[in-house]
């Protein structure tokens, strides 16, 4: 097979690849990042690159003008090499690290009465041994397992052969004065399995030095860390960053379809490892720790994310009849991973219900309190997936949906993901007003905007439904255009100016047009359709609700008011919404700092009855009758009607 010479304008140097090669796979070969927010499937465009020398085949051209393409622009996922050429690459979308958290450190606090000696499974232990002679020429790990049982009470304590290659070294470093850190291991009903020898540390570790772990959740967007010392169960640092895999993919379909590739599972896999560590050397920069010193994670996540994590191929959870490979998956040490805690570490990833049903959901709503309240309860996880939980101490009922990336800033022309410069929040002046129809708007950062992100693309679609913009359809009202001055007809057909280009900081307008809307149709109709059903299967109507819970960081900037106006969430009394946050990294602490919290969440995994949405048409009718403003059904929407009723249309 020929081999072509590929070159790219960043400076790196050229590559060698067959014909037939992906432009994209041509950039990973050259240490190049494009981002694939679609997974390579060729439909959100951000992969353009331009041939300046050479040509190249194209499969696909979608999102590229004929004017583009005379340019020489393609999309490098769709794109071929089939001869030597040159590639200009443009800026890449630039991520900023959020290192945002739910609440202060301050505010995280451990369980009531924690006693770490009972309520978890990591313990530190002083030996002191006499040093071998001639008279006494015990193996060093018989003199340590000695020495454990007689000075701590372990008598079943197994070490790993990597450990054990170290053990010498270790003990002789220290003088025979080490300091141990061990593992119990016990079944369900606390029966001890095994103690596992973690790690040997040279010196005396004073009693209040702390044992560091850690709570993480790797969500779809964002990955949380919480860094735990164990032996006060007090939460130290807190940090989160985006999710290294968003270039490969917004949403997990995305991902799956990318990890399919060659290579694509390796390299998906790698990312999410990366993002892990990077914050685990955050978190340990605060707090002035080693990460050698991170004894054991427990992690929280959906199944997909689970899968990539572990290098699992995630394939046939998108495939009919959407089964993973694990619910419940084995614990395995951050060696096998490479993940940059001490090697030994137990890294416990906890069980998740279903395909689209994962860990996070486990973990939110044992966080959450669900399962043990008596409140008929709804619990949403609002993200890329709309994950939801009914019921209360006595059931558990749960699906999930496929809201998609729009409101988080996907699949809107102008959208944006929630950082510096993304409008929040929008207001619609009546048609009574001095300026009839003009907008406000609040910026994150207080900066010129850069475009809109999800709750103020929630924002500003409830103020034109109210205000007359749009009608229960989501159509732009073309005949208020005599009186609107923001409504006009652009490329994508009509569209309302939230902010003209003299106020941006591109100099470019910033529009909402008709095909942003049906997305944010589809996504919010997603998400009402799910708790719609779920209710319908246990024959509960949604104003029975005793408490609607919402979890996931985007959950928490939801107007509640915006958010029932284009029926996303139901018409109940505001008092019945709490916004939890980070529902899944809290569930992950609660299992990392009590034993019989991990053995609970296990328990609820094992109680869910999952639904499956696609087994028949009652999701779609549903989805269906969601496509509307706020519904199809207005009366199950009354607040908004009379809204609606009080503006002159």
């Amino acid at each position: 097979m020929a081999l072509h010479t590929v070159r790219f304008d960043n400076g790196s140097a050229p590559v060698q690849v067959p014909t037939g090669t992906l432009l994209t796979e041509a950039a990973r070969q050259a240490g190049i990042d494009l981002g694939q927010p679609c997974g390579g499937q060729g439909r959100c465009g951000r992969c353009v690159v331009q041939v300046s020398e050479g040509s190249v085949r194209r499969r696909s051209a979608l999102r590229l003008s004929e004017a583009d393409i005379n340019e020489g622009y393609c999309l490098a996922c769709q794109s071929i090499v089939e001869s030597d050429v040159a590639i200009r690459v443009p800026e890449q979308e630039k991520l900023e690290r959020r290192l945002t958290t739910d609440r202060t450190v301050a505010e995280i606090q451990p369980p009531a009465g924690y006693n770490p000696l009972h309520d978890q499974n990591i313990h530190r232990v002083l030996l002191r041994m006499e040093p071998p002679s001639l008279d006494d020429q015990t193996d060093d790990l018989s003199r340590l397992r000695t020495a454990l049982k007689q000075q701590a009470g372990f008598s079943q304590v197994t070490i790993s052969l990597p450990l054990l290659r170290s053990l010498s070294e270790l003990l002789r470093q220290g003088n025979w004065e080490v300091t141990c850190v061990l593992e119990m291991l016990h079944d369900t009903e606390r029966v001890m399995l095994d103690e596992r020898l973690v790690a040997v540390v040279p010196r005396v570790v004073f009693e209040d030095e702390p044992l560091w772990t850690a709570a993480i959740d790797i969500g779809t967007t964002t990955v949380t860390l919480w860094l735990v010392d164990i032996m006060t169960g007090e939460v130290k640092a807190q940090v989160s960053e985006y999710n290294g895999q968003i270039q490969y993919g917004e949403d997990v379909i995305s991902r799956i379809i990318y990890s399919g590739r060659n290579g694509g599972l390796a390299n998906i896999q790698e990312k999410v490892i990366s993002t892990i560590n990077n914050l685990v050397n955050l978190a340990c920069k605060r707090v002035n720790a080693n990460p050698n010193e991170i004894f054991k994670a427990v992690i929280a996540g959906n199944s997909t994310m689970i899968h990539l994590l572990l290098g699992l191929p995630p394939q046939n959870i998108r495939l009919s009849p959407y089964v993973t490979t694990v619910n419940q998956p084995p614990a395995v040490f951050a060696r096998d991973l490479g993940l940059n805690l001490n090697s030994e570490a137990t890294i416990d990833c906890l069980p998740g219900v279903a395909s689209y049903v994962g860990s996070d959901i486990t973990a939110g709503v044992l966080s959450s309190g669900m399962d043990h309240t008596e409140l008929l309860t709804l619990f949403l996880d609002v993200g890329t997936n709309g994950e939801m939980v009914m019921g209360n101490h006595e059931w558990l009922v749960t699906c999930a949906c496929s809201a998609g990336p729009a409101f988080e800033g996907a699949g809107v022309v102008h959208g944006m993901r929630a950082t510096k410069g993304a409008i929040e929040e929008v207001w619609i002046s009546s048609a009574l007003s001095q300026h009839p129809y003009e907008p406000t708007y609040r910026v994150i950062g207080g900066t010129r905007p850069r475009g809109l992100c999800g709750s103020g693309l929630i924002s500003l679609l409830a103020e034109m439904l109210i205000t007359g913009v749009v009608d229960k359809a989501g159509n732009i009202n073309l005949n208020q255009a005599e009186v609107n001055r923001r409504i006009r007809t652009g490329e994508h057909g009509p569209e309302y100016v939230v902010a003209w280009g003299d106020e941006t900081e591109s100099g470019q307008d910033i529009v909402i047009s008709t095909v942003d809307i049906d997305n944010l149709k589809r996504a919010k109709a997603a998400i009402y359709a799910g708790f719609n059903v779920l209710a319908q299967s246990v024959g509960i109507p949604l104003e029975m609700v005793d408490q609607m819970l919402i979890g996931g960081s985007f959950g928490k900037y939801i107007n509640v008011e915006k958010a029932v106006q284009i029926g996303l969430l139901p018409d109940l009394p505001w008092e019945r919404f709490q916004f939890l946050g980070n529902t899944s990294v809290r569930g992950a602490y609660t299992a990392l700092v009590n034993q019989d919290a991990r053995k609970r969440v296990g328990e609820i995994a094992s109680r869910m009855t999952y639904i499956e949405l696609s087994a028949d048409n009652t999701f779609y009718e549903a989805f269906m009758s969601a496509m509307f403003l706020p519904h199809t059904d207005l009366s199950s929407f009354p607040s908004v009607e009379a809204a609606m009723e009080k503006q002159p249309i």
